[in-house]
Formats: C-alpha cells, sequence, structure tokens
C-alpha cells in the first residue's frame, strides 16, 4: 500500500509531463532531497512555470493533508530546476504538560 506522500509525488509527475507549457521533466534526486528539471516550450517564463507547478501541487495534494515546499534553484540555458517537496504534517504524540492548544488529550 502506498502512502498519500507517494500517491502525491506519483500524481505530481504525471501532471507536469502532461503539461503544454513543457517540452521536458526531469526528476532527480541529489543528496536525499528531490529535484525538478523544466524545459520550458518557447515563450514561457518563470511566473508562468511557477504557477503551473503549484497548480499540479495542488491537483496532487487534492484530499491530502501535504503541504508544499517550492523553492527556485537555478536556470540554466534551456532549464529551470526547482527543489519540490510535499511535506507530511507533524503530530504530537504525548501530552507535555504544557496545556498546549493541540494537545493529544483533546483528541479522540
Amino acid at each position: 500500500m502506498r502512502t498519500d506522500h507517494e500517491q502525491a509525488f506519483d500524481t505530481f509527475e504525471k501532471e507536469l509531463h502532461a503539461s503544454p507549457l513543457l517540452t521536458d521533466v526531469i526528476f532527480k534526486k541529489s543528496a536525499g532531497l528531490p529535484f525538478v528539471y523544466l524545459t520550458p516550450a518557447s515563450q514561457v517564463d518563470k511566473r508562468m512555470i511557477e504557477d503551473m507547478l503549484r497548480l499540479c501541487a495542488a491537483k496532487s495534494m487534492r484530499g491530502k493533508r501535504l503541504t508544499l515546499e517550492m523553492s527556485y534553484v537555478r536556470k540554466g540555458q534551456a532549464y529551470y530546476v526547482y527543489r519540490v517537496r510535499f511535506l507530511v504534517p507533524q503530530r504530537k504524540m504525548f501530552c507535555c504538560g504544557n496545556l498546549c492548544d493541540d494537545c493529544i488529550r483533546f483528541t479522540s
């Protein structure tokens, strides 16, 4: 059984490959961090690429408790590089005794 994180990343990859704004999409991991290399079609600028990345990420996160962390890394001659991660929210697993609003004692 695949996790929500794995399903979201697979959907994100499919959405990017289907985008008409891109001619090539390559995913690479370096030092354990995921990077995406995007080759834009003609007349596509950085703002359009970032909007498309957010839209594809939103489609892949729909119905899941994930958040997007996206950062621009660099631009090569023919491609843009972004670091894109889907973060899983952390939940408290014990009561620390500090009367927190999100204390595990108050959840069922």
